[in-house]
């Protein structure tokens, strides 16, 4: 089987910064809190994404990408934080793939880059429930590839697949018909492959994080992604994908800004020993938002440094020395700003109410969302492990975790 090359498109990516960018990110957010209302899925929001080409916005000018930095990368999950974390969170796997096929480019993987310019999205199939420990390097994975009459077939089960309801593409991490752990690139529609609508967490409703079933999907020699290309050489390989749930919620923090603003503005009564006869004029109410907001400037600065710490690494690639005390800089950073982000965010969702008073409690309000998203979010890998491990180390030097879920 021949994958064949996408159809070319005229119009260039969304670059960073650009009106385009800015456009795309305001389109994203449009209708946000009616979507939550009705209960609907934003499969429209992604097809502006594939136009626009945003998956490939890492990819370098000359390769027909963005060209964004890591920084910039994570400037703009944090602003589609602010638009819909929905979406922030369920482009994290396809950004995942983009960094560990960049980072180590070679002729087999051009196909993969090739689609990822054109506007293709990537999801990823890798967690099962079937290890007592998350992340276990030693788990061989219970979906596998067997040998049939008519070819090699994959079948099997992966939970929490985050983002595949809207994607082009699966990444499947799987035991072969040899015993060896292997990864395949599968068309998300190929016949056999079942992508179930089943999350039913109490926030990120709509990532898209529910069930991926495989029930005997035809393998073809070209699915099969070369080895090695995948962070198994990535000192650290929870950094990105962990900093970047960081940034969604840090993207939610702005948002809760924007809205306690706006509710004072629209208040229309107060209370009788109010501090001031005129909403705006409280300075009580003036005080919690601007406290609201430097807990948001808090938190994206922490993000950003983390950021800026993972792309210094990124371009030591190749200088291991050199890449490994980066790697280690970055993972603290990330770690860190995971501690204190959780614990801003989910604090300034609570006191977000305190602005608004009884009113602001409607369920038509929606406004216990932000408190359900980042709930959800922070609940990935909790911030007492973290806390642990930074603490270890500080004292004793101990080595933090390698594996994919730190």
């Amino acid at each position: 089987m021949t994958i064949d090359t996408p159809a070319r498109v005229d119009s260039a990516p969304v670059t960073f910064g650009s009106p385009e960018l800015r456009e795309l990110i305001e389109q994203i957010g449009d209708g946000v809190v009616e979507r939550d209302e009705r209960g609907e899925p934003p499969y429209a929001k992604f097809d502006l994404i594939r136009k626009a080409r945003l998956g490939a916005l890492r990819l370098p000018l000359e390769a027909g990408g963005g060209g964004a930095t890591l920084r910039e990368l994570f400037e703009v999950i944090i602003d589609l934080g602010a638009a819909d974390p929905n979406v922030a969170h369920s482009v994290r796997n396809h950004l995942g793939t983009v960094e560990n096929l960049i980072r180590r480019p070679r002729p087999e993987d051009e196909r993969w880059l090739d689609r990822i310019r054109h506007g293709d999205l990537f999801g990823v199939s890798a967690t099962e429930l079937g290890t007592a420990q998350a992340g276990s390097p030693d788990y061989r994975y219970a979906t596998t590839i067997t040998e049939t009459p008519d070819g090699l077939r994959l079948s099997g089960t992966k939970f929490y697949s985050t983002g595949n309801q809207y994607v082009d593409w699966l990444v499947v991490a799987t035991t072969d018909q040899h015993g060896d752990t292997v990864r395949l690139i599968i068309p998300a529609d190929r016949p056999g492959v079942v992508i179930e609508d089943d999350w039913d967490g109490i926030g990120q409703r709509f990532t898209g994080s529910g069930t991926t079933r495989f029930v005997d999907v035809e393998v073809t020699d070209d699915d099969f992604f070369a080895p090695g290309g995948f962070g198994g050489d990535l000192p650290y390989k929870g950094t990105f994908p962990q900093l970047h749930l960081t940034a969604v919620i840090a993207g939610i923090l702005r948002r809760i800004v924007r809205d306690a603003a706006e509710i004072v503005r629209s208040k229309q009564r107060t209370f009788y020993h109010a501090a001031s006869d005129s909403p705006v004029d409280d300075p009580i109410l003036q005080q919690s938002v601007g406290l609201l907001s430097s807990q948001a400037f808090a938190a994206e600065a922490l993000v950003l440094s983390a950021a800026e710490a993972l792309g210094a690494a990124t371009d030591a690639h190749g200088r291991p020395d050199e890449e490994e005390a980066l790697s280690l800089e970055a993972t603290l950073r990330a770690a860190k700003a995971k501690v204190v982000v959780d614990e801003l965010a989910n604090r300034a969702a609570s006191e977000l109410f305190d602005v608004g008073g009884g009113s602001t409690v409607r369920r038509s309000a929606h406004l216990d969302r932000h408190w359900r998203n980042i709930r959800t979010l922070a609940a990935h890998n909790p911030k007492t492990y973290k806390a642990k491990a930074i603490g270890a180390h500080e004292i004793t030097g101990d080595p933090l975790p390698r594996g994919g879920f730190f």
